[in-house]
């Protein structure tokens, strides 16, 4: 086992998940770019990333967090499409077009946002789209470049090595989503190659239950001159110099982020939300045969349970 093998094994906790990615999966689909545009990329990703950690003004202001995410994208040569909201079969409901960001609009709880989880761009990629909070492990936090911005982000960081912490962890996203501030989370747990695999854990769909607060499934991808690509994956003991590198010399790279239709929690428990947000995020459509509520409505507010049965 190496030192970094031993290191990962050393953090992982028993509601923690490992992927079946490795870097190995992450692969060029393009031939790369020439040596002197990726000299261009990296002395611009500098630049963003260095008025990114140095802006003294308030980095999680909206504004200026959104101009800071899609700098560094634009840097790197990313293209950003897909801003809107699929709808899976038919027009788009009032308040889903296009032009709409992540959040449901209401006067209530915020939005549970969930995603699934490929790189570390896929958190600059959500910022650019709309800033949210970010629900994220603690490694998180130590990643470059990515992990300064989501510390300045306000990003909450949960410690996945103690399972004793989780509920601790439930009952503040309750908060914050009772409160009207949106989430964003990745409850795959991991970051896997492409959008197909990965189960979402339900721990967080409680919180939204609790709060009453609207789900609204996101799906990220990336391609290569418009064809599924996994350059941009960033799995196993992959380091950010190799991403970074493989990023930098990518041809045609572009970001979809691809807000679903909503979905309320009026009639379902955990399980069942859970398993309509990743059907919806990771097959591109909400399943049917299962009650979903009217789009952007909020649940009412439920009488939390008990902490001990909220793992899973």
């Amino acid at each position: 086992m190496t030192a970094a093998a031993a290191a990962a094994a050393a953090v992982r906790g028993p509601w923690d998940i490992r992927s079946d990615c490795t870097p190995a999966c992450a692969v060029h689909t393009l031939p790369r770019v020439p040596a002197a545009l990726t000299a261009r990329r990296l002395a611009a990703f500098a630049h963003a990333v260095r008025r990114a950690l140095t802006d003294g003004g308030r980095a999680d202001e909206p504004v200026r967090l959104r101009t800071h995410a899609r700098a560094l994208l634009a840097s790197l040569g990313i293209r950003r499409e897909g801003t809107g909201c699929a709808d899976a079969g038919g027009p788009a409901a009032p308040g889903q077009g296009q032009g709409q960001g992540l959040t449901v609009p209401a006067g209530g709880p915020g939005t549970l946002v969930v995603v699934n989880h490929i790189s570390w761009l896929d958190i600059p990629a959500l910022l650019a789209v709309e800033p949210v909070t970010l629900l994220a492990k603690r490694e998180v936090g130590g990643w470059p470049v990515v992990g300064g911005l989501a510390r300045r982000a306000g990003t909450h960081f949960i410690d996945r090595t103690d399972p004793r912490r989780l509920p601790y962890a439930v009952a503040e996203l309750t908060e914050l989503l009772a409160s009207g501030r949106s989430v964003a989370v990745f409850p795959q747990a991991t970051t896997w190659c492409t959008a197909g695999p990965g189960a979402f854990r339900r721990a967080t769909f409680q919180a939204a239950l609790d709060a009453g607060a609207p789900v609204r499934p996101v799906t990220v991808g990336y391609t290569q001159g418009g064809g599924p690509s996994t350059v941009a994956a960033f799995c196993g003991e992959d380091t950010f110099a190799a991403s970074l590198r493989r990023v930098l010399t990518a041809r045609a790279l572009a970001v979809r982020v691809t807000a679903h239709p909503a979905v309320a929690g009026v009639g379902l428990d955990r399980r069942e939300l859970a398993a309509l947000a990743e059907h919806a995020v990771l097959g591109g459509r909400v399943r049917t045969g299962l009650p979903t509520g009217a789009p952007g409505v909020p649940a009412p507010r439920r009488t939390p349970q008990p902490m001990a049965d909220r793992h899973g």
